[in-house]
């Protein structure tokens, strides 16, 4: 074996913002679609940190037509003199050296979002070419940056301005050989994440133009919402039904942590809780989200007590009843927050669970005082949800598999596949016995299972968690599947790891695969985030000429089918599965070889529970709404 040699010379230095192109990854998390969006984020979370240390009001956003992105606020500008230890413009420092901020000391800013200080040079970095201008004490000026974050020049000064104008404004293009997948921003994500922030700082204004849009409804959107968090939660229960009319809300300040709560309950069985630290998402919760659900459980069962709704005897209520159909967001800004992981995805600041818990516990207790007609309906769905905690705690019983030395009755349908390596074992969720039967025939038995479902499963949506589990068809599936359910998942113990959905080609395999997806969505969401559910695509026609024979996924495949082939053309079109024999059944949509597959992803959480609670809740006019604006878009309708 040759030896290497390991010395200085082996010791890679990368200057500047080599590092980051060289490991794009560590800094923005991804180079895929995530990535590329939050090349935006960086540069608009830098306008929001001067916002919130109260120097702008407005900022501008827009999508231009040649694919860059613009960024103008009204804030202080960039400083543009001379920085000490550089020796280069502030503005360049900035933009061309990693952790060069105002959000490292200094006082220049209480908080900030932007990612561990990088935001700005780490854009840079990864575009083909950055421009700023900056208005600044009646002047204005200019810097240019290519190729990875070079300067072109050094900073000028292009000429005057009103002495009342300040600012500054980014235009840059992502990099096409770092975000090798897409440089095509995604008008609804953006849109979104920017309504989110205008709901997270009430009072300033964001304006979002996508200059690629041609329909004008779509291109111009403004966002200032004087109500913030309260107006944040009406727009997250807008299709639902709510129980206390008057939203809980919350605020208040302790050791330089600003802290804002709102929440309120409807009549739906899911809680809805969303967490931010310095406007970011944290997805996996952490301390603030702790001291929230302390104050809630702490609050609640004190007052079922004080008015004896709650019996000495009786048990505590617990948080998951106090959290069942509660709509929430807990936002705090703190100077210096602690996260668990380069992401972001969960606070760990421990001071922040005694603070939350404090300023949220008090001002609830005073709501539900001050709202006796109010507390009496929260708690008597509460109640409702502990008395349907218990049933479900039995019905869910029957679902959970013992341990691996045991004998566990499988679902007796299921037609298991031999390998006991996850890694490589597939299950095929199928829509009925006839294409069941043709699945299980059809199958590689080694690696793949087959598990037929009777009719359309219960709407998740619209039930309670007892009922659910008492459902025979999700039983079979929580039991095939092993890793449990719920808050219980462990996905150690996942059997499968490709969960397939395979239903027919019409509509009421939609159906079924939207009926799926709610329960995936609502009850099993690891498998959707760590990508291990599928949808299979069945061929919906089979094309025939003498010995030649041909499958189309599409009308538009059948077209170029037709073109090749030629006259005298057999045209089979399959309503379902079951018309298939075993043998094209593998062919076409079961052999790794050929089939395609269609990976279910969960982008935006918010608004995959908007658009679940839309189309299978109970709320008709919503859904309504959506098939007439959609309608057009439908293809392949079995009628």
């Amino acid at each position: 074996m040759a030896k290497h040699e390991y010395g200085a010379d082996q010791i890679q230095v990368l200057e500047g913002l080599e590092a980051v192109r060289k490991r794009p990854g560590m800094y923005i998390g991804s180079t895929g679609p995530r990535g590329l969006h939050h090349l935006v984020y960086e540069v608009v979370d830098n306008s929001i940190d001067e916002a919130l240390a109260g120097n702008c009001s407005e900022i501008y956003i827009s999508i231009n037509p040649d694919g860059s992105v613009t960024v103008k606020d009204d804030g202080r500008g960039i400083p543009v003199e001379v920085h000490p230890k550089t020796g280069l413009s502030t503005l360049e420092t900035v933009l061309t050296v990693l952790h060069a901020g105002g959000k490292f000391g200094g006082g220049a800013y209480k908080v900030s979002g932007g990612l561990h200080g990088v935001g700005a040079s780490v854009v840079n970095a990864l575009s083909s070419w950055l421009e700023v201008t900056v208005f600044h004490d009646g002047k204005e000026y200019y810097i240019r940056f290519e190729n990875g974050g070079h300067p072109v020049g050094t900073l000028v000064e292009k000429g005057t301005c009103p002495a009342d104008k300040h600012g500054s404004t980014v235009r840059f293009k992502a990099d096409p050989t770092i975000f090798t997948e897409t440089v095509v921003y995604e008008h609804d994500i953006l849109r979104d994440r920017l309504r989110q922030l205008a709901f997270l700082n009430k009072g300033i204004c964001l304006k979002f133009n996508d200059l690629r849009e041609e329909d004008e409804a779509k291109r111009h959107y403004v966002f200032k919402f004087d109500g913030g968090l309260k107006q944040y939660i009406e727009f997250l229960n807008r299709n639902r039904d709510v129980v206390n009319h008057e939203i809980i809300y919350s605020e208040g300040y302790e050791n330089n942590i600003q802290v804002e709560v709102a929440c309120q309950y409807n009549d739906g069985y899911n809680p809805n809780i969303y967490t931010f630290c310095n406007n970011i998402n944290t997805a996996e919760g952490g301390t603030h989200e702790e001291g929230f659900r302390l104050a809630l459980n702490r609050v609640i069962n004190k007052y079922a007590r004080e008015i004896g709704f709650l019996k000495e005897k009786d048990d505590n209520l617990t948080t998951d009843d106090c959290r069942e159909g509660l709509t929430a967001v807990i936002s705090v800004k703190h100077p210096d927050p602690q996260y668990e992981g380069q992401t972001k995805t969960k606070l760990g600041n421990s001071e922040v669970r005694k603070i939350v818990s404090d300023i949220f516990g008090t001002q609830l207790e005073r709501y539900l005082m001050e709202n006796p007609d109010e507390a009496k309906v929260i708690l008597e769905k509460v109640a409702l949800a502990s008395q349907a905690r218990m049933a479900a705690k039995k019905a869910r019983e029957l679902t959970r598999r013992k341990s691996a030395l045991e004998v566990s009755p499988l679902p007796g349908k299921l037609a298991d596949c031999s390998s006991k390596d996850a890694s490589i074992c597939e299950i095929y969720i199928v829509e009925g016995q006839s294409a069941g039967g043709s699945a299980k025939q059809g199958r590689d038995s080694h690696f793949q299972a087959i598990l037929p479902l009777r009719g359309k499963i219960l709407n998740v949506e619209k039930a309670r968690q007892s009922r659910i589990y008492e459902n025979a068809e999700i039983r079979s599936m929580i039991t095939a599947f092993g890793c449990g359910v719920s808050d219980e998942i462990d996905l150690e113990k996942l059997r499968y790891h490709k969960i397939v959905i395979m239903t027919d080609a019409d509509v009421d395999g939609a159906h079924i695969r939207t009926l799926l997806l709610t329960f995936f969505y609502r009850y099993l969401r690891p498998l959707l985030e760590q990508g291990y559910v599928y949808i299979a695509q069945p061929p919906l026609y089979k094309i025939q000429k003498g010995q030649t024979v041909r499958y189309a996924y599409t009308d538009s495949q059948l077209e170029d089918v037709k073109r090749e082939l030629g006259d005298r053309l057999s045209i089979q079109r399959y309503k379902g599965l079951g018309e298939m024999n075993p043998e094209q059944l593998w062919e076409t949509t079961m052999d790794p070889k050929n089939r395609t597959l269609i990976r279910v992803t969960v982008g935006d959480a918010e608004a995959a529970d908007y658009n679940f609670t839309m189309l299978m809740g109970e709320e008709v006019e919503p859904r309504k709404n959506f098939i007439v604006e959609n309608a057009h878009f439908a293809e392949n309708l079995d009628i």
